[in-house]
């Protein structure tokens, strides 16, 4: 089980390189996480909802995402509630106090049922916590943590973010706030995100060693643009930092507070001729190729703060000037003309003005549609081009229902899948400026992504480009590289024979 000092310390990127190194080695691995708390989810073929970092660590190990890697999932809906995913289904909106005070305990066990399927179907579990085992006050109801780690009595790897400053100190700090039975399971140290020489952290590790009586197993050395999928916003803001291409396409995404799925557009960033910049407010906005609206897990408070933070009328004036504009999901649904919430699902808003960019009205509803979807685009006369696709593949996740008011076309054709029938997606605004559609993870595919890029090119004088990138092989290459310099930077045997002795523990406490 792999633990941290603190949350984004790099937990999920190393349980991702532990399911590659264990998969390659022929074993039956498998990622496991609790509870997760991120507005960046995904849909499995069972149309179940579960966090985005098991589906990366599934993909690592070679397998199908399934829920029971993620039994609990919460997405933060604002003013501290949070939408309750229960075994890939939600339950209801929770308060912080309603659930840590009343529910989680009770979330137990179906993480525990989770746990005795995998491991009858697995050989190994890697196990990421969240945030950090030491937080004293979640400690009494935490279902994450350390409670996972002594109902498997799995040994804990303790990680420390060297990058952010306070690494030595975090870690002797966490382990002095643990109890003598918790700090036993921890089997050994990670110091994680290091850049220079590392001989001359030596001085360091003999002072974690002789100080803390564990092991330092590893130093892992920062790694630029892994090209995985990130597990929440946060990483957004390291992006930026990070952000010095130029290219010839430049895409905005305005960055809602409430963005949800935004690795929906990895892909375009990571073509050579495309940045890909998150937009806070109007000033950065500028004369991008393209605007896009991503989703929302609170459509009518993020629609609001367009209005309120003057983001509206700037994206108006370069809609106005001639640039595109594509709504996904809940941006999508902005694009309409008003949004109705009568159950209040996600807000006390009863009902908010949309953008009115397309004909469309969306009204929430309590039962939320969670499903992949396999879809073609016929031909789509997008800003003067036509846009053409079949078998693009995606999922859809949202709880309202559009209907419009005037005859509108519509881009995408969905396939009938699991009894449901085909249908038609999205909208398209008559002038082929605007468009929008339900289904995330379009732009994942590498045909229709180069083809909306060079329409955008074609439309600035450029010529336009092959497909430059196929996504699923430099995502196997990502893990490839990820596992090669983990396995290179931590002592794997030292590690097996710590995983090998604890298994027999277990098995003895069994017999007995």
């Amino acid at each position: 089980m792999l633990m941290g000092t603190s949350s984004h310390v790099g937990k999920s990127i190393l349980t991702t390189a532990l399911c590659r190194i264990f998969y390659r080695e022929g074993q039956r691995v498998v990622p496991f996480k609790a509870q997760n708390m991120a507005l960046n989810s995904y849909v499995t073929k069972d149309g179940l909802e579960m966090g985005r970092a098991q589906v990366a660590q599934a993909e690592a190990a070679g397998l199908e995402p399934m829920v029971d890697m993620n039994p609990v999932l919460l997405k933060p809906t604002g003013n501290s509630r949070s939408q309750v995913i229960l075994a890939g289904r939600p339950i209801g909106n929770m308060s912080a106090r309603e659930y840590h005070a009343g529910y989680s305990l009770e979330a137990f066990a179906e993480v525990k049922a989770a746990l005795q399927r995998l491991q009858q179907q697995f050989d190994t579990l890697v196990v990421e916590g969240a945030g950090s085992p030491a937080e004293v006050n979640l400690k009494s109801h935490d279902i994450v943590n350390m409670r996972v780690a002594k109902y498997l009595h799995a040994p804990v790897l303790l990680i420390a973010d060297i990058d952010r400053g306070g690494a030595l100190a975090s870690l002797v700090g966490t382990l002095e706030l643990l109890d003598e039975e918790e700090r036993a399971l921890v089997k050994g140290l990670v110091i994680n995100k290091f850049r220079g020489d590392v001989s001359l952290f030596t001085p360091a590790v003999d002072f974690l060693e002789a100080k803390t009586g564990k092991p330092v197993l590893g130093i892992v050395p920062y790694i630029e643009e892994m090209g995985i999928d990130d597990e929440d916003s946060v990483s957004l803001e390291e992006r930026d930092e990070k952000q010095e291409k130029r290219a010839d396409i430049r895409i905005a995404v305005i960055e809602l507070p409430k963005l949800s799925n935004f690795t929906d557009f990895d892909a375009l960033a990571d073509e050579p001729d495309v940045e890909v910049t998150y937009v806070r407010r109007p000033l950065e906005l500028g004369s991008p190729d393209l605007i896009i609206l991503p989703g929302s897990k609170n459509t009518t408070e993020d629609l609001l703060f367009l209005c309120e933070s003057g983001l509206e009328r700037a994206i108006r004036t370069c809609v106005e000037n001639g640039t595109p504009l594509v709504g996904i999901c809940g941006g999508y649904q902005m694009l309409g003309e008003e949004i109705a919430d009568p159950h209040h699902v996600e807000s006390e808003h009863g009902a908010v003005k949309g953008l009115g960019y397309l004909p469309m009205k969306t009204t929430f509803a309590e039962t939320k549609h969670t499903r992949q979807v396999t879809a073609d685009c016929p031909g789509m006369e997008f800003f003067g081009c036509t846009l053409l696709g079949r078998g693009l593949k995606g999922y859809e996740i949202h709880m309202g229902e559009t209907k419009f008011s005037a005859p509108v076309r519509h881009p995408f054709y969905i396939h009938a899948a699991k009894g449901e029938p085909s249908r038609w997606d999205g909208a398209l605004r008559e002038d082929g400026l605007v468009f929008g559609t339900y289904i995330h993870g379009l732009f994942d595919d590498d045909a229709f992504r180069r083809q909306l890029i060079n329409t955008l090119r074609i439309h600035k004088g450029l010529r336009p480009l092959a497909i430059q990138r196929n996504r699923n092989q430099a995502k196997e290459r990502a893990y490839e590289h990820l596992a090669d310099v983990v396995e290179r930077a931590l002592d794997m045997e030292k590690l097996k024979a710590i995983m090998a002795e604890m298994a027999e523990e277990r098995r003895e406490e069994e017999r007995v």
